[in-house]
């Protein structure tokens, strides 16, 4: 049986959409089958509205299925990838997260692969931390963190992260970028394939 992952985003100019697609795309080539999931917007219709960037994102994703526990109890695995604010996870994202606690209350969310991505305006604005805040969450929930560590030479081209690929927004996703998640996901989904066999 192929790996299910649910690759679970939030974006709000594009950057994590772009992660989520190419970590999708590399899933895939692993055979794993995947459901790729935007994290519901919270903001008010007129604050993102009143920004033409983050208007235009959100109708760029229109066609994306908005995640919802039930894509979590679906999946052996999981990858989120999200901006950090403030050195930590956005708002948006915390919300869908506190929708888990029935899942998490039956221990549906224990034993199961996890990982994390996330993206800064600049080179040290809290991604490594943005990262760590939702390995604690994972933590509680008793699911196994895969990190991709100092696991391939690709990592260090593309900023030597070893908790997660971060990106700096509007920085092109070049190869070592996209090389860089796609081992991240590759990673994720063989330990996956362990914890489920």
């Amino acid at each position: 049986m192929p790996v299910k992952l649910a690759i679970l985003f939030y974006t709000t100019y594009g950057t994590n959409h772009r992660m989520a697609e190419i970590a999708d795309e590399a899933a895939r080539a692993t055979g794993a089958e995947v459901r790729l999931r935007k994290i519901a917007e919270t903001a008010p219709a007129s604050v993102v509205n009143g920004q033409e960037a983050w208007k235009a994102q959100v109708e760029r994703m229109a066609d994306i299925a908005e995640a919802r526990p039930e894509d979590l109890d679906w999946a052996d695995a999981y990858l989120f990838s999200a901006p950090t604010r403030f050195g930590a996870g956005p708002s948006q994202l915390r919300a869908f997260i506190d929708t888990l606690g029935p899942l998490w209350s039956q221990g549906k969310l224990a034993d199961k692969a996890v990982s994390a991505m996330s993206s800064a305006q600049n080179v040290h604005g809290g991604q490594e931390a943005t990262i760590l805040g939702l390995y604690t969450t994972f933590l509680h929930w008793g699911s196994i963190i895969v990190a991709p560590g100092y696991t391939d030479p690709v990592l260090f081209k593309a900023g030597g992260n070893p908790y997660g690929y971060s990106h700096t927004q509007g920085a092109e996703f070049d190869e070592a970028a996209r090389g860089a998640i796609a081992h991240q996901v590759r990673r994720l989904v063989k330990m996956a394939e362990k914890l489920t066999a």
